[in-house]
Parts: C-alpha cells; sequence; structure tokens
C-alpha cells in the first residue's frame, strides 16, 4: 500500500514538473545548480556529511511572491564529502543506504512539498510544508532566505528534521536504550539551495 501511494506521488510530481514550464507563474527547478548538502553527527561529536542531488520540481510564483514549491530529491545519490579513503566512503554510504536507515531499495526518492511562504520584515522567510522520506510524510517549517522575480527564484535555508519521525532506527536513543557513545543524534541538518527559472 505504501509503494502503491508513494508511486502516485511520483507520479503526480512529475505530471506537475513536465508541465512547469506551460504554466503561468511556475518556474522549472534547475536540477544542476540546486543542492543538498546533509550532515549527521553522533552524541560524541563527529560527524558525516554528503551531497544529495535533485531530481525534478517546481516553484510557483504570483506577483513577486512565492506561493508554492515542490521539489524531489534522487536519494541513490548521496554522496559522502568526509576525509576518509574511498572503500570506506563506499562501505558507509551503503549502511545509509539499506533497511538501517533510508531504504533507497524502496524509496529510491524523498520529496519536499512546500505551500506556505511568510514573509518577515527583514525579507526572509518562514516556509512551511511536508517532508516525504521512506514514504512517510511530516509537517516541517524552517526559515529561509529567497531572492524572487516573475522568471527566476533562488531559496537557501537550514533544514532540520527528526529521523525518528521517518521511522530511521538505527543508533537512535528513541527507539533503544543503552547506546552510550553509539548514540547517534536524531536530528539530521539540510543544507539547502534551489534554483528555478
Amino acid at each position: 500500500m505504501k509503494k502503491f501511494i508513494t508511486s502516485i506521488f511520483v507520479l503526480a510530481l512529475l505530471a506537475t514538473t513536465s508541465f512547469a514550464n506551460n504554466d503561468k507563474g511556475r518556474l522549472k527547478v534547475n536540477e544542476k545548480t540546486s543542492t543538498f548538502n546533509w550532515t549527521g553527527s553522533k552524541i560524541t561529536g563527529d560527524k558525516h556529511s554528503g551531497t544529495l542531488s535533485v531530481k525534478g520540481g517546481s516553484i510557483s510564483v504570483e506577483k513577486g511572491n512565492i506561493v508554492s514549491a515542490n521539489v524531489a530529491i534522487d536519494m541513490l545519490s548521496m554522496t559522502c564529502t568526509d576525509d576518509m579513503h574511498e572503500r570506506a566512503k563506499i562501505k558507509f554510504i551503503g549502511h545509509l543506504e539499506s533497511a538501517d536507515f533510508f531504504n533507497t531499495a524502496e524509496h529510491s526518492s524523498a520529496y519536499f512539498v512546500l505551500s506556505s511562504f511568510d514573509k518577515s520584515n527583514d525579507g526572509s522567510y518562514i516556509v512551511k510544508g511536508k517532508l516525504t522520506i521512506k514514504g512517510i510524510t511530516n509537517d516541517i517549517s524552517f526559515p529561509a532566505k529567497a531572492s524572487v522575480s516573475d522568471s527566476s527564484v533562488s531559496i537557501d535555508a537550514d533544514v532540520v528534521f527528526d529521523r525518528s519521525k521517518y521511522d530511521i532506527r538505527y543508533g537512535s536513543g528513541s527507539f533503544f536504550e543503552g547506546l552510550g557513545d553509539n548514540l547517534i543524534n536524531d536530528d539530521v541538518m539540510v543544507k539547502l539551495h534551489i534554483e528555478a527559472s
């Protein structure tokens, strides 16, 4: 059932993206210049970082304001940018792709569907919407900076999500006790940069 719902979600997103250039005020997300950089950490302070690629999306603009946005993230594009041996990176990414973490064999995409962009007096935005990972959807809210015109948009934000809400249990204190130094923080930070035109 989850696979069926996810498939419908993907088809809807692709349909939206396919007609992005034909709809007035709807801009196509640039997959090459948009970036997602992630960082996860252990309770000891050790960190791992890497990147993810964008695989489609669109942003709707009306009268110089962002109305909505949807972005698909390619979970199969995950890389590790740590200073470690290449074999260690491959092993580490393989673990992140496994059922212990993101289970990319069954869930090859994640999705941001953003429905509210409230502009503050300083020109920044409070963004609200939904984040879907592993077929699980939760509300999300974060501050962002944006440059907006009728023909182009760029959005920059530091987004923090709680992986435990997406059934990512490995090393999580939300599910296991007595992990000690092996405890991995539930919060994952994503620095996103999205461009659309």
